[in-house]
């Protein structure tokens, strides 16, 4: 049975999970495989959705969790979760904005904020994983 306390670790398979769709999305738009990067976008936005929901029930129940760990990887932890908290924030209008264009086929628009879109939703996906490693799997 899972438990709240397995949610950190469920949100960052969710989180490599997406960054993988996205990837493999990715290679097929330059590839023109159209059909298969729509439903890798669908499929990559769905998991992150449910991140989403999982990371709620989380902090509802847990709250935040202190990075305890001192010495120069401190800054760089504050760095990276810092950066990821904000462009977490944009990141779901974006997605919402992007994902809206390429369904009312105004492909062009899409095209020029998906050039956005992908880097920012990249980032937030892998350094949410990077941020999972640092507070519970570094000694």
């Amino acid at each position: 049975m899972l438990q709240i306390s397995d949610l950190p670790t469920v949100n960052a398979s969710l989180n490599s999970i997406s960054a993988i769709i996205l990837i493999v999305g990715y290679v097929f738009i330059r590839q023109k495989k159209i059909d298969a990067h729509k439903k890798c976008m669908l499929a990559a936005f769905s998991v992150s959705i449910l991140f989403l929901i999982s990371y709620v029930i989380y902090h509802a129940n847990e709250g935040s969790t202190p990075f305890t760990k001192q010495g120069w990887i401190r800054p760089v932890y504050f760095s990276i979760l810092i950066s990821h908290i904000i462009l977490a924030f944009f990141i779901v209008p974006l997605a919402l904005r992007t994902l809206y264009l390429a369904w009312r086929e105004r492909f062009e628009q899409h095209r020029r904020i998906a050039k956005i879109t992908i880097p920012i939703w990249l980032y937030v996906s892998v350094t949410g994983v990077l941020i999972y490693l640092m507070l519970y799997q570094m000694p």
